[in-house]
């Protein structure tokens, strides 16, 4: 007995994707292109010149006076091949056949025809050994074939249509709209019958307007002519190494086939160095495409030529037989490199003066793995951001510093294979790479000062309103608020820029009430204008020192860049709030962070910096409290007595500038601006 098979159990589990909307027109194209060749090879006088294939496109109605397209519901297929002849039509009429397994298909595009449309109508002009006939026929999921009809014919020359009708509304929307788009589509698939030796038969698209594929041909290609072959294991592969005409839409890639047809495309940005952007050959700009075939893929592909029933990669036991796709890729781009490498020799020299650019100028804490990179590893794509550059160099950065981490813990055993010479050899390399990598820990702290002191002279200028930044917004730059040092890492604060001193401390607070501080008992938390709550004029509060007797606290102010409007009185006067915070403190008696008293702390030593410009205010307040002026002219200084304070008023330009020249050596040596 036979088994049955059901045409829709089949369409059920065919695969169309909705973004292959077109492979059903695609397999009809080919369809023609065999029955002309199947016509050639049995009628000595027909010859590929002889042939042609026409594509119209089928729309629900005509083109409006302003040119708008009607929808697009269907397309025909014309060609003067072989024909419906009762061998094809058996083979049309079996699903799943082989009779055309020599070109590598399956039977099955008919069912894609079905996926995307309701209907297939069928004519054909055709000769048989009785003489010329005509057959005609519908097709689709309800019916099977049906209407069909055969008879004698007297016509001039052969000629089969193929009518795909009514686009299901699940593929419509993704059907390219314009001839072009399709065209363009069309000539990516049937690509290799472009490039086979001899050529294709003459191919139109139809609509308003003709597109001859030749000319799309032409206008897409520089060069197919360089071929070569390669071996994996037992099999044999093709690949043929292309040029494209330069365009928006032409990328660098590997096109993989099966039965000459494509049926994945990988792009090759990345995998091979110096492959971006446009080359050039000498004469023309053009982009690479690779057509790799081979039997071993045609015997691989799946029943819709969407993919390979191979492995991407292969293991253990069969891994000595099997091929793997990613051997087949590992192979493919060798090929695609050596090929190109002639063309690839300027553009890796910008992709190297990228990285080397980025790093002198913008991230000089990776210099010091720059000798550790491979020659490939340091060519980039010029327009490669900024951001992506960086990320890129730290995953090397990071794969160092874990290798490093590896070697470390393996360092103090030597290997039983090693010798005292061996031994010492790799004690020296790792030290090597620990340097380095120490190296690239320092130039990223003094990049990032640099990047502060930028952001700090950014702070300080008036904006694109008119306007000056708030105090808040200086004093994050600082210290973030409303945090103290049990919350925060070290490197979290940037008090440098007042004073290097300042981030050795026990404890340190920002925008905290005083009652909250450990280390005081004030209660000064009932006095919202002095401690407040007010973000503008809240003070940074350090203890510093752990030898009791040496104790000190250093207040620092921060003032609105060019506030006019210091008066009397702690609400209005920076120095006094200053001294009053200093005073609320030792009155609240004070302690170490961790509890311990501090003898005599209403006598523990203040240091009051107030951090403003210089306004005519300002200095009306330093003078009255008898504080000199520097000899930079940008601050004032002084010591009062009645509170046992240093003060010092310092300027925002004064920060600015002795922030930088602290910091001017550090800068120079990673060839830093400081300006």
């Amino acid at each position: 007995m036979s088994l049955n098979t059901s045409l829709k159990g089949r369409l059920r589990n065919t695969n169309l994707p909705k973004t292959s909307a077109l492979l059903p027109l695609f397999e009809a194209v080919v369809n023609s292109i065999h029955s002309i060749d199947e016509r050639i090879k049995k009628e000595k006088r027909f010859q590929l010149s002889d042939s042609y294939i026409r594509v119209i496109l089928i729309r629900s109605g005509q083109s409006t006076l302003d040119g708008t397209k009607e929808e697009l519901i269907g397309f025909e297929i014309i060609d003067n091949g072989i024909g419906f002849t009762e061998n094809n039509f058996n083979s049309f009429s079996t699903l799943d056949t082989d009779y055309k397994l020599d070109k590598g298909c399956r039977g099955i595009g008919r069912l894609l025809w079905l996926k995307a449309f309701s209907k297939v109508t069928i004519e054909s002009n055709y000769k048989e050994e009785g003489g010329k006939k005509y057959r005609s026929f519908d097709f689709n999921i309800s019916n099977d074939i049906f209407n069909e009809k055969i008879e004698d014919s007297d016509f001039e020359d052969n000629l089969t249509s193929v009518k795909l009708l009514n686009i299901n509304q699940k593929h419509r929307q993704y059907i390219p709209k314009t001839i072009e788009t399709i065209s363009h589509s069309l000539l990516e698939h049937c690509l290799w019958y472009f490039l086979r030796q001899g050529g294709v038969p003459k191919i139109t698209l139809e609509d308003d307007e003709v597109v001859l594929m030749d000319n799309e041909f032409e206008s897409y290609m520089l060069n197919a002519s360089d071929s070569e072959t390669f071996p994996i294991k037992s099999n044999e592969f093709e690949i043929t190494h292309v040029k494209l005409k330069t365009s928006s839409k032409n990328k660098h890639t590997i096109i993989y086939s099966a039965a000459d047809r494509v049926v994945i495309e990988e792009s090759l940005s990345g995998k091979i160095p110096g492959l971006f952007g446009v080359l050039n050959d000498g004469e023309n700009n053009f982009c690479y495409l690779c057509f790799v075939s081979s039997s071993y893929l045609t015997e691989k592909v799946t029943p819709e030529r969407l993919g390979f029933n191979i492995s991407e990669t292969v293991d253990g036991l069969f891994e000595d037989e099997e091929i793997s796709f990613n051997e087949i890729r590992s192979n493919v781009i060798e090929k695609s490199k050596n090929y190109l490498a002639e063309f690839l020799e300027q553009n890796k020299e910008v992709g190297k003066k990228k990285v080397t650019d980025f790093i002198a100028q913008k991230a000089p804490r990776y210099r010091p793995i720059l000798s550790r990179l491979s020659e490939d590893e340091k060519i980039v794509d010029p327009n490669i951001s900024d951001k992506d550059l960086e990320l890129m160099l730290h995953s090397h950065l990071v794969k160092m510093e874990s290798e490093l981490l590896s070697e470390g813990h393996n360092l103090l055993r030597p290997q039983s294979f090693e010798d005292e010479e061996d031994y010492t050899q790799r004690v020296e390399d790792y030290l090597s790479k620990a340097s380095d990598l120490k190296k690239s820990d320092l130039a990223n702290y003094v990049t990032h000062r640099k990047v502060i002191l930028d952001l700090f002279g950014k702070a300080i200028e008036k904006n694109e309103n008119g306007k000056y930044a708030r105090e808040d917004i200086v004093h994050k730059l600082i210290m973030p608020m409303q945090k103290d040092s049990n919350e925060l890492f070290a490197n979290d604060s940037n008090l440098w820029l007042i004073d290097e001193r300042l981030a050795f401390h026990n404890y340190l607070a920002s925008d905290k009430t005083i009652k909250s501080m450990p280390i005081t008992e004030s209660e000064s938390a009932k006095e919202p204008d002095l401690l407040g709550l007010n973000i503008y004029d809240n003070p940074l509060l350090v203890n510093e020192g752990q030898t009791l007797p040496l104790a000190s606290i250093t207040v620092v102010e921060i003032k609105r860049p060019m506030r006019n409007d210091a008066k009397q009185g702690e609400e209005k006067d920076p120095i006094e709030q200053a001294l009053g915070y200093l005073e609320r403190i030792r009155q609240g008696r004070v302690n170490t962070e961790v509890g311990r008293k501090i003898p005599n702390s209403e006598n523990v030593p203040g240091f009051c910096y107030v951090l403003c410009d210089l306004t005519e205010s300002i200095e009306k307040r330093c003078k009255l409290f008898g504080l000199r002026i520097t000899a930079d002219k940008m601050g004032y200084f002084g010591y009062n007595d009645n509170y046992g304070a240093y003060i010092e008023v310092i300027s925002f330009d004064r920060i600015l500038n002795m922030a930088k020249e602290r910091n001017r050596a550090f800068f120079d040596k990673l060839g830093l601006p400081t300006s």
